[in-house]
């Protein structure tokens, strides 16, 4: 259980800025200051947009790689190019959720 309390001067404009950090990580403004002080990782939660957007492009990094195995036979170079965009596609994904 926490009893301790803590007190520390900041400005406006810092105080703001902690506060949107914390929220932007799902955390309250004191959850926020301990993991920052103890040097966790510190990651914010994705908006329903980013949510949305991830779906979407799993789904067009799978649709791609389906292609890309359909066309292997057919035309080696269709092949590659479709499986070219769809490791840029993972690339992309692997930014977003490290």
């Amino acid at each position: 259980m926490k009893r301790a309390l803590i007190k520390f001067r900041c400005s406006v404009y810092e105080k703001k800025l902690l506060q949107v950090k914390a929220k932007a990580a799902g955390l309250s403004l004191s959850a926020f200051c301990r993991n920052s002080l103890m040097e966790q990782q510190i990651t914010a939660r994705m908006s329903e947009e980013h949510i949305n957007t991830y779906k979407m492009l799993v789904k067009y990094h799978n649709n791609f790689k389906r292609i890309g195995n359909m066309y292997k036979k057919g035309n080696p170079k269709l092949s590659e190019e479709v499986n070219l965009v769809a490791e840029e596609i993972k690339t992309h994904l692997k930014s977003i959720i490290p």
